[in-house]
């Protein structure tokens, strides 16, 4: 990012209030990610004589190649969701659009700093009309553009300073590549300016556990050094509060979340009302890490990082291998494999995706295998054989299911091949269907994100809007509600791996809805299980019920707390 002017101390005792992420409570100095210099101070301005074009070009090749090679080398580093999101980000740097759109620029005489800067300008445009979840790139591309100019001049990248003592940090957005290499033991806050409850940085400080609270207006004038208290369940950061009063507020946190972790399962409420605690996983090394938590199982596990950043279609034998990690790490255990869920923001380049005007309502999911059935028969095919191999056979469910007739057709396909099928309720129509859905299919799982930004038609990276995509939205959980009365009538499960599911608090009014299963990032494990076994069913049924006659999320929130709390 460009520079901009420095932020100002507020007013000791200022409370700023956004929209809570990962509950937790901290006190410590801010501080704030390193930038570039001004682009214009670092375009060394005129034109490049035609005969140095082609060397100019070249260099800016170079720069943008070695960006994409430290993506993935951290990608592959990293686990989870912040695995997903570099290896996402490290293609989008590859990426021939704009790559072809500033070497243009270059080949017409601009330097290499301008034509990367006029480029990513140009596309970040595009992506903000598109909306959607193409909107929620423009901060992954203007952080691919500021280290392939800091990388152009010679700069150290910009991103997180790592402090010497703990910090909270505070930043307008945060690229993957900066959420996924925080360090929780400095990093014990996070806040941003923009972004909602279900941006990659949300969902990245929910897997590392870090406090979190996104959309704060007036954060951009703290600045650096000064103290904050955040809490990451009422979400608010406060100015310069009280040094005992903070102390107080972070201890008391502390030891709600020491008793969280004493919680070693099953899920049940208080009155022994059982309802499964899963675990999100992207890969095998995550699913490891998973089964050292109280997680009974594996309610979502994404598998699109096996297919991101290739060139060719990965092959049934490199998938089954992958899968075969994950089902071995759950032996035993219940395992929900996602099917490919691409397009839109994760394009495939083996595919072959057209141009859409608006990719978010595009060919993604499911719809790929419109056009290319081979894709899904090939991962059906796999995901059998880790079955055969490992005898744990797992559960298989479609994303972005709209129609009953779709249902059908992926549940034909499963059966052929011994699996057990459901699908996602990630779009209104199909949620209002559950009950037709669930005639063709054996389960069916909740993505709470999704269906909460096409719920309330608001893109899920807006600032503006991050109230509209908060889980929390009466009209949200009035739909959930339908599509579990669904379930309880075809006597058939209905679970929830979206965001919704890793906020305790949340997880109560989920089972009071009548919610059979909740799959979360395996840090929120815990702190769902403990809060369900604080409370009844029939505490869990009254909440469901305040929460539906509200008006507002933070309506809702409230009178749940009410209730629960």
């Amino acid at each position: 990012m460009t520079a901009s002017s420095t932020p100002t101390s507020l007013g000791a005792g200022r409370v700023l209030t956004g929209v809570p992420v990962v509950p937790g409570v901290r006190y410590a100095p801010v501080i704030r990610p390193g930038r570039l210099p001004a682009i214009d101070d670092l375009d060394p301005g005129g034109e490049v004589a035609e005969i140095e074009r082609d060397a100019e070009a070249a260099r800016f090749t170079a720069a943008a190649a070695t960006v994409a090679d430290r993506l993935r080398e951290r990608a592959a580093s990293a686990t989870g969701a912040a695995s997903e999101v570099l290896a996402a980000t490290a293609m989008l740097a590859q990426d021939r659009a704009w790559l072809g759109a500033a070497e243009k620029r270059v080949k017409q005489g601009a330097p290499a700093v301008r034509a990367t800067a006029e480029a990513v300008a140009q596309f970040v445009d595009l992506f903000t009309q598109l909306g959607g979840l193409m909107a929620e790139r423009v901060t992954d591309l203007r952080d691919i553009r500021d280290r392939v100019v800091a990388e152009l001049s010679g700069l150290p990248e910009p991103g997180v300073p790592v402090p010497s003592q703990p910090a909270i940090l505070c930043a307008e957005d945060l690229a993957p590549a900066d959420t996924a290499g925080l360090d929780p033991t400095l990093i014990v806050g996070l806040a941003t300016t923009l972004g909602g409850p279900t941006s990659h940085t949300a969902i990245i400080a929910r897997q590392l556990g870090i406090p979190c609270v996104v959309a704060v207006h007036g954060l951009d004038e703290i600045a650096p050094g000064t103290e904050v208290l955040i809490d990451g369940t009422r979400g608010t950061v406060s100015v310069t509060p009280d040094p005992a009063e903070a102390a107080a507020a972070v201890l008391a946190a502390d030891e709600a979340i020491a008793a969280m972790a004493g919680w070693t399962g099953p899920g049940a409420t208080a009155d022994g009302h059982l309802i499964s605690i899963l675990a999100n996983v992207q890969d095998g090394s995550a699913a490891r890490a998973a089964r050292l938590t109280p997680a009974e199982g594996v309610g979502l596990f994404r598998t699109e990082l096996c297919f991101l950043n290739r060139d060719t279609e990965p092959t049934v034998d490199e998938q089954a291998a992958i899968y075969t990690e994950v089902l071995d790490a759950f032996a035993g255990c219940k395992v929900v494999i996602r099917t490919l869920d691409a397009g839109s923001d994760k394009p495939l380049k083996f595919v072959g995706h057209p141009d859409e005007a608006n990719p978010a309502l595009g060919v993604r999911g499911i719809r790929i295998e419109a056009l290319h059935p081979e894709v899904l028969d090939r991962q059906l095919d796999a995901i059998a054989a880790a079955a055969a191999r490992t005898g744990n056979a797992p559960w298989v469910m479609a994303p972005m299911i709209a129609t009953p007739d779709e249902a059908q057709r992926f549940a034909d396909r499963a059966r052929q091949r011994g699996l057990v099928p459901g699908v996602m309720i990630e779009i209104p129509a199909a949620a209002l269907l559950a009950d037709r859905i669930l005639e063709h299919v054996e389960f069916l799982s909740i993505g709470t994100n999704d269906l909460a930004q096409y719920t309330m038609a608001a893109d899920r990276m807006s600032a503006e809007l991050a109230t509209l995509t908060d889980p929390w939205q009466p009209g949200v959980l009035a739909l959930v509600a339908h599509t579990a009365r669904a379930g309880i009538s075809a006597n058939k499960p209905v679970g929830v791996c979206g965001e919704a599911a890793a906020d305790p608090l949340l997880a109560c009014v989920l089972t009071g809805l009548g919610v059979t299963s909740l799959s979360a990032a395996a840090a929120a494990v815990n702190g769902v299980g403990a809060k369900l076994a604080s409370v009844t069913l029939q505490q869990c049924r009254d909440a469901a019920e305040a929460v539906l006659i509200t008006a507002s999320a933070a309506d809702a929130r409230a009178a749940a707390m009410a209730v629960l709390d």
